[in-house]
């Protein structure tokens, strides 16, 4: 082709051709033609895709993501622990070390790591995160992974560390969202540089749900295998440790062949990493056999008498609490309800069987609120004292915790009665006190027992009338006690001055807050519960020196142990102060009000016992509060309205005949106190006593026990016919004919009542008909 074709082709093809540009041939013309209709979008991708471009891109967006995980770094904060995760259940034991009761919204127990074998935390390790002891706290490729699964929405994914999961279940929550695993990521750091490992590993096995309703290792390990986590073999850590990652599945006692399997398989994967990480030997491994856990058992409630004792165990610890920490009432109470505590009780699990027992036979199944409206009134509490260690080693609360909260051992809401009699005995002897003519009071004292006879030496007039208005005439103090005299203790009251009495009842064990120090205090009408005659009582067994009865033997959390104060005090009256009352009052077992129920009872073996009954104002309670050297005891019923829980009267409850069946102080308390204290008081043993004073030293001779005892007051039903009583004209006894002399004689005397009322007497009626009624 010559120059001219060759211009004219150009010119045919829209372009002219550089000079000295070769003419294309035919197939070289299309391509061109080709590449000149690609060219302009070609030219456009690589201006905009270049390498330089793309590295660019990359490396600034790797510099956006690290700026923006360091901006997170700065702004996310170690938070606080959730609530959820810091709520632990409280456990209550017997003192045997049994467990009574868990109570708590989560079955969780914080443990220390140092209670938790070596072995067994590498469980968890192997299990988990090999490298849990040298890495920085966080699964990286792991954490990713998470993270775009979870932004793609494909559910929950592995792969975190132990110190993740800590962060996850102590810090954040179980939701799955990217901020979530972001947050996580950042603390984990965070927790990594500031917790030691062992601390993160105790945070983690603390926290983890191990299925059966059991958070943290110490619930697990009572849940599966029912021992402490410091008991736990390998193999059954290994178990443990298995469960964390399907708890449900692998449960054994509910688990399906296939997930037996698996947790066996994840089982043996645990142990095989031990073997990995020598924490355990070859053949240490080869011997050990799968350990299958114990059936499944409900947790311990607070029915029957625990939540009774719970909540006293609770009310002290809380007072132990307020006293070292100088917190408030809420305070403490808030710093015990589930914290976490592992509190020990007092209670001896034999004598609380006794106890219920005794308030079953003797009262409760007597009871029918279908047959009598009124035996749905009658409420019993009960609480026993080891006077020497102060322990209260059994306590009756009432029917059921969950039926009537309140504690019938504990309120102080209803009177104590004659019960409060000794307490102005041992002021009388306490303060050195004389009578209106100057003659020393001591259980030899001889006072006017007329009933109704007014008070000398009172700025407030009063006149209490006795039982049944009996008048007993000159009688010792010690005779008066037998009987209940309340003339004589309203007289005597007065002789010792009623503030230096109240002042005495404080220091024994009473709240005398807000008492007025008048004469008809001496009838027991302030308020007082089981406990506080349980501690006035055992300070005269132990010689005068204060009891505060105490429920509580040990209370700890994970990180401390609480101090707990003696429940033995100071001497707050004389030895000879009361041993002479606990003198004066075996005359009321062997003599008076309480022979029938505790003198007679076949049980009693010659135990020497003191004690003293009571029945308030209109029968609304009636006591006994009694004692052998070894175990005091202090029973109360109560006539409570079980609907508008007001106070009632307890007349005619059992079936006893309405108007006169007076339940009374020397009867069903007496009997429960009886059948209970003749099973739990172990070995017969007689009163150490330091004084000359009293019947245990001078006993009357109607105070020696019948050679034949005689069967436990009958439980037949009683008969319509109201109990016979005799007119004014007893017949001596050969107590009555002694002669009555103006001055105490070595024995105790009375004269010939002149009864201007007919009288019973407690201790010949099997019913326990009292012959005291105080506050009338």
């Amino acid at each position: 082709m010559g120059r001219a074709e060759e211009r004219r082709a150009r010119q045919r093809g829209g372009h002219r051709s550089a000079p000295g540009a070769s003419a294309p041939t035919a197939a070289g013309t299309g391509h061109r033609a080709a590449a000149r209709q690609s060219g302009p979008k070609k030219g456009l991708l690589r201006r905009l895709f270049t390498w330089k471009k793309i590295l660019g891109t990359f490396f600034g967006l790797c510099l956006l993501v690290i700026g923006s995980f360091i901006v997170l770094y700065m702004v996310v904060q170690v938070p606080q622990g959730n609530a959820e995760a810091q709520s632990q259940s409280n456990v209550y034991k017997y003192s045997d070390g049994t467990t009574l009761a868990r109570v708590g919204a989560v079955n969780r127990e914080t443990v220390d790591l140092s209670k938790v074998p070596k072995p067994v935390q590498h469980t968890f390790v192997a299990a988990e995160n090999k490298s849990f002891y040298s890495d920085a706290g966080v699964d990286l490729k792991g954490t990713t992974r998470g993270l775009l699964n979870t932004a793609l929405g494909r559910g929950k994914q592995g792969g975190s560390t132990i110190t993740q999961q800590y962060v996850k279940n102590y810090y954040l929550s179980q939701d799955q969202t990217v901020s979530r695993k972001l947050k996580e990521l950042v603390i984990s750091l965070k927790v990594d540089r500031q917790m030691s490992k062992d601390d993160i590993l105790a945070g983690y096995i603390n926290t983890s749900y191990y299925g059966r309703g059991a958070y943290g290792i110490q619930a697990a390990a009572q849940a599966y295998y029912r021992v402490d986590a410091s008991k736990l073999t390998v193999q059954q850590g290994a178990y443990l440790a298995a469960l964390l990652q399907a708890p449900s599945q692998y449960d054994w006692a509910v688990a399906s062949d296939t997930g037996k399997k698996l947790a066996k398989a994840r089982w043996n994967y645990v142990l095989d990493n031990m073997v990995e990480q020598k924490w355990l030997s070859a053949s240490k491994r080869q011997a050990m056999e799968f350990p299958v856990p114990k059936d499944p058992k409900s947790a311990a409630g607070l029915d029957g008498q625990k939540g009774y004792l719970v909540k006293l165990a609770n009310d002290q610890l809380a007072a132990q609490l307020m006293k070292q920490n100088n917190l408030t009432k809420s305070e403490a109470d808030a710093a015990v309800d589930g914290k976490g505590w592992t509190i020990t009780l007092n209670i001896s699990k034999s004598k609380q069987a006794d106890l219920e027992t005794a308030v079953k036979a003797q009262l409760t199944s007597k009871l029918d609120a279908k047959k009598r409206s009124v035996d749905g009134n009658v409420q019993a509490g009960a609480v026993s004292v080891e006077p020497k260690t102060g322990r209260i080693v059994a306590l009756y609360g009432g029917k059921d915790y969950y039926k009537h909260y309140i504690s019938n051992a504990t309120r102080a809401d209803y009177q104590p009665a004659s019960t409060f009699k000794p307490v102005i005995l041992a002021a009388a002897m306490q303060e050195a006190a004389e009578t209106q003519d100057g003659k020393p009071i001591d259980a030899n004292t001889i006072y006017d027992g007329t009933s109704g006879r007014p008070v000398k030496g009172s700025d407030i007039a009063f006149s209490p009338p006795n039982e049944d208005d009996a008048d007993y005439g000159n009688i010792t103090v010690q005779t008066a006690m037998n009987k209940s005299v309340n003339s004589v203790f309203a007289q005597m009251g007065v002789d010792v001055g009623m503030t230096k009495v109240l002042n005495v009842a404080s220091k024994l064990g009473m709240d005398t807050d807000g008492v007025q120090a008048v004469p008809a205090q001496t009838l027991g009408s302030m308020g007082a519960s089981p406990l506080e005659m349980a501690s006035v009582y055992a300070t005269f067994d132990n010689h005068g020196k204060q009891v505060s009865p105490s429920i509580l033997k040990s209370a700890e959390q994970s990180t401390r142990t609480v101090k707990l104060d003696s429940p033995i005090g100071d001497q707050v009256i004389s030895r000879e102060a009361a041993d002479t009352v606990t003198s004066v009052l075996t005359g009321v077992v062997d003599d008076g009000t309480a022979k029938t129920s505790v003198r007679d009872n076949s049980a009693r073996d010659g135990q020497q016992v003191a004690g003293k009954t009571g029945t308030s104002d209109n029968n609304k309670s009636a006591w006994f509060t009694g004692y052998t050297p070894n175990l005091v005891t202090s029973v109360g019923l109560f006539g409570e309205d079980a609907k508008k829980h007001t106070q009632v009267t307890l007349k005619g409850a059992t079936g006893l005949i309405p108007g006169t069946g007076r339940i009374n102080g020397g009867g069903y308390p007496a009997q429960i106190w009886a059948q209970y204290t003749f099973s739990a008081m172990g070995g017969v043993s007689k009163f150490d006593l330091d004084t000359t004073q009293g019947a245990a030293v001078q006993p009357t001779k109607s105070a020696t026990p019948t050679p034949t005892p005689t069967p436990t007051p009958t439980t037949e039903e009683p008969t319509t016919q109201a109990p016979t009583t005799e007119e004014a004209t007893p017949t001596p006894t050969p107590t009555e004919t002694q002669s009555q002399t103006t001055t105490p004689t070595p024995t105790a005397t009375r004269t010939t009542p002149t009864p201007t009322a007919t009288e019973t007497d407690e201790g010949d009626d099997p019913l326990g008909q009292d012959d005291e009624d105080t506050g009338r």
